[in-house]
């Protein structure tokens, strides 16, 4: 059984695939407790891989893109037959994660890394994209972590005007590697 805090409908707000439509599948509980959190990612029911596919597809029924998040997806054991059965029915996977829990997963998986207080190299080198949290400072010591490859987005937490100016100047001093992502969805009241 997943260990869920909820399933919905919605679009990305961050990063590369800002704006696509979306069934956000949030499974509960983190092996991090970062101070800025500002998910609810509390156990709220429990659920099949069979029944949270279906509930996938009753939520967000022709949308392909799902995107496991959390806390931290990776860190319940029965989250690789998710992935399988998603895409055995069609689905995009997309997957947010802290980047610790070194997990091997299909090529056509998309992987967001977001570190905080450690990072796995191999989860850093599998990334598609990575999102720093710029919170009264750039962390821009996890760049090394990443290859080439990996988009870097800087990431305000919680779209704060003075973290916002942090990642701005950041990125300008950086602009081959580092991009700015806001909280959009914040902005228009969506989850």
């Amino acid at each position: 059984m997943l260990q869920l805090a909820e399933i919905f409908y919605s679009l990305q707000g961050e990063g590369t695939w800002t704006g696509t439509p979306a069934v956000f599948v949030r499974l509960a509980g983190c092996n991090l407790s970062c101070a800025f959190c500002d998910t609810d990612y509390a156990l709220k029911f429990l659920a099949s891989v069979d029944e949270v596919t279906a509930a996938v597809r009753a939520q967000g029924g022709g949308c392909r893109t799902v995107i496991l998040t959390g806390g931290e997806p990776l860190a319940q054991r029965e989250t690789p037959a998710l992935i399988a059965a998603l895409r055995a029915d069609g689905r995009r996977v997309h997957i947010e994660s802290n980047g610790t829990l070194a997990t091997e997963l299909p090529d056509d998986v998309w992987l967001t890394v977001s570190p905080k207080e450690r990072l796995d190299p191999a989860m850093a080198q599998r990334a598609d994209e990575a999102k720093l949290i710029v919170d009264g400072r750039v962390p821009l010591e996890w760049l090394t972590a990443f290859g080439a490859r990996t988009r870097m987005f800087l990431q305000p937490e919680g779209n704060k005007p003075a973290n916002v100016a942090l990642a701005v100047a950041a990125a300008k001093n950086d602009p081959d590697r580092l991009r700015l992502s806001l909280q959009t969805h914040k902005f228009i009241g969506l989850r």
